[in-house]
């Protein structure tokens, strides 16, 4: 049993580690946008290049006592840093007080990682590359013998993953050919074919709802016309919301009606 001095602890631990993958994984989406596949080298000014020291890269900390601002040129930076930070201590956090010191906090911590990449890139460049997919496919591979339900869980999750795709692929097919432009990205269909493999038939059915839903919001809130929202987003969200909740949104969804 874990003591309450413990769980403090342990959330405390989970929330710093969540913020260096959060600022990692922004790092990457934004190597990403600049053609670079993979990171590679120290990180750096993005404005004059200075290379960062180690009390510069202290997860939202760096960014405030500098005041948003580089210690050698003085430009800006972007408040976007802290904010991916402190959301990657927030998911990587709440998982922990979600499902406990467990290999299913692990399994959807790697998760959590793969669709916050897939986000921040997504936003970058409206695509939704396959190597954090595959990341999580592989993840979702090795944990499977944990689960005590592992054979209905694969069997499940495998053909909810590939009806789900193929219905996705028809429907985007059919609005390409109505609207005369390409609605949804391939990057998309993979994505909710990999969220189904973790939610089946249900889960997968209310995360499409909610990920629709997320998307009116994220638009709005965007009112860009320069800067479109991706849906990719808005999938990996209502995702990790289905996988943290999902009898609660179940049970939230049926009491509209």
């Amino acid at each position: 049993m874990i003591t309450t001095g413990l769980k403090i602890y342990l959330t405390f631990i989970f929330a710093l580690t969540g913020a260096v993958m959060g600022s990692f994984l922004n790092c990457w989406a934004m190597r990403y946008a600049r053609g670079e596949r993979y990171p590679r080298g120290r990180s750096a000014c993005p404005k004059c290049g200075h290379t960062l020291g180690p009390l510069e890269l202290v997860p939202v900390f760096s960014w405030l006592f500098l005041r948003g601002r580089c210690r050698s040129c003085h430009e800006r930076i972007s408040v976007r840093y802290p904010l991916t930070e402190l959301l990657g201590a927030a998911l990587f956090a709440g998982t922990f007080l979600r499902f406990g010191l467990t290999a299913y906090t692990a399994e959807v911590c790697i998760l959590t990682a793969c669709l916050m990449l897939l986000s921040f890139i997504d936003y970058d460049t409206m695509l939704l590359p396959g190597a954090p997919m595959l990341a999580a496919l592989v993840s979702w591979c090795a944990f499977l013998p944990t689960h005590a339900d592992w054979r209905s869980r694969a069997l499940h999750g495998a053909l909810t993953a590939l009806i789900a795709g193929a219905a996705l692929l028809l429907i985007s097919l059919l609005m390409d050919r109505i609207l005369k432009k390409e609605t949804l990205g391939g990057g998309d269909i993979k994505l909710l074919a990999l969220a189904a493999l973790y939610l089946g038939p249900w889960g997968t059915l209310l995360m499409v709802i909610l990920s629709c839903l997320l998307g009116l919001v994220f638009a709005v809130c965007s009112k860009s016309k320069d800067h479109p929202f991706p849906f990719g987003p808005a999938l990996a969200a209502a995702t990790w919301i289905v996988v943290m909740w999902e009898d609660g949104v179940i049970e939230w969804y049926v009491g509209l009606f």
